[in-house]
């Protein structure tokens, strides 16, 4: 019998919770031995629910208990969950975990205890919901050189560009809309400023390159200043905006960023639309590998997390292999970075457009007659900083445009 732990009975513990009650003989005969939930801890009574039976308040109760070999973390934030994280960790208790944030922040620490100690910690439900990512990048293409991961990685601004572009609602309305739907919190700081994508492509990055990648170090930018405008111009282009967390490792080093990208039709990533997300991964050998599903919800959360702690059950007392390596990664100047632009002005001609920037290619729409928005070639960043402070006032927006490598 293998006994496991939930900490955190929200949206993903419940989940995770429904799982093992729907799927428990289909679990078991996978697995190959009983697998049972003795405790959920939640601060909070749930009167009338089933979880009473294993409901426990205190934390101690779990990581003294010896018959506990596996705790699934979905409590969220960093602050109690990492505490109990890493206790569970030491005790010899291996960690599955939906937690991003955690994993962006503590993950280097809490993957050495794990290691020391002789278990696992792990968290496929950390980035993509319900898409196998991690698992593929782990086991899948082991054989392969990955050189780029990008991907719309938050399913929220994923539809609210969805909406802009397709019902011409402006930022704010559909800000409201989504709030209303559930897709958005009530501070939706961390998906609308590209908080959210900056750690899931810092963790995707980091077991696809073996070398550690800090969040804080990925220049970061969000989808408030997206105009209903910008949504015209890329729709004249053949084009739709979407939030991307990018990296590729080159010959000088790693390059990342989240930003809003222009994104051609012609790319897989176009058609990831609504709340969904869509993972590109190129290796080597294999080539181009599309992800897609979702990325958010309770279930498909619940059961990346679940999948994880069957790994775990299968591999216990022993550490899962992961390429997670904690030496820091080389990260290339943002400067450096080289990318193709959209930039929209007003009252530039294509004489001044061809000063300024490589190659440009003016677009216009009847909406805005007195605007001429371009698209370059290939630039450095350092380089189009320099040309757009050039242009002061005349400067409405600018957008990179994705281009995989």
């Amino acid at each position: 019998m293998i006994n496991i732990a939930i900490l955190g009975y929200g949206t993903v513990g419940s989940g995770v919770y429904e799982v093992f009650r729907t799927n428990k003989a289909l679990i078991e005969q996978r697995l190959g031995e009983p697998i049972h939930v003795k405790y959920v801890l939640d601060l909070r009574d749930f009167p009338g629910d089933p979880v009473e039976e294993v409901l426990v308040h205190d934390f101690d109760t779990i990581v003294n208990d010896p018959d506990i070999s596996i705790a699934a973390e979905v409590m969220g934030g960093t602050g109690a969950a990492y505490v109990f994280t890493k206790k569970a960790l030491e005790a010899g208790i291996s960690v599955c975990t939906s937690n991003k944030a955690l994993v962006a922040e503590h993950g280097r620490e809490l993957m050495q205890i794990a290691r020391d100690k002789g278990v696992s910690y792990l968290f496929e439900a950390s980035c993509g919901g319900g898409i196998p990512i991690i698992r593929a990048i782990n086991d899948s293409l082991i054989a392969d050189a990955i050189d780029e991961v990008a991907g719309i990685l938050n399913g929220t601004t994923n539809y609210m560009l969805f909406k802009m572009a397709e019902e011409g609602s402006d930022f704010d309305e559909v800000l409201k809309e989504a709030q209303a739907m559930g897709y958005a919190e009530a501070d939706p700081t961390a998906d609308v400023e590209g908080h959210d994508a900056c750690r899931k492509i810092a963790i995707l990055s980091t077991l696809a390159y073996g070398k550690f990648i800090d969040y804080h170090d990925i220049p970061t930018e969000g989808i408030t200043k997206i105009t209903t405008e910008d949504m015209k111009y890329a729709k004249a282009i053949r084009s739709r905006i979407k939030l991307l967390g990018l990296s590729r490792e080159t010959e000088e080093g790693t390059i990342a960023i989240v930003a809003p990208f222009m994104v051609n039709e012609s790319e897989s990533l176009y058609n990831v639309n609504d709340v969904f997300n869509g993972i590109y991964v190129h290796g080597n050998m294999l080539g181009d590998a599309m992800f897609y599903g979702s990325g958010a919800g309770k279930l498909p959360t619940a059961s990346a997390v679940a999948s994880d702690i069957v790994d775990a059950a299968i591999h216990l007392h022993k550490t899962v292999r992961t390429n997670w390596n904690n030496e820091p990664a080389r990260m290339v100047e943002p400067g450096e970075a080289e990318w193709n632009f959209y930039v929209r002005t007003k009252g530039v001609k294509i004489t001044e457009a061809e000063s300024l920037f490589a190659k440009p290619k003016g677009v216009q729409i009847p909406e805005c007659p007195e605007e001429m928005a371009y698209t370059t070639g290939m630039m450095k960043q350092s380089e189009f900083d320099k040309a757009v402070e050039k242009l002061g006032d005349k400067l409405i927006s600018s957008i990179r445009i994705f281009n995989r490598n």
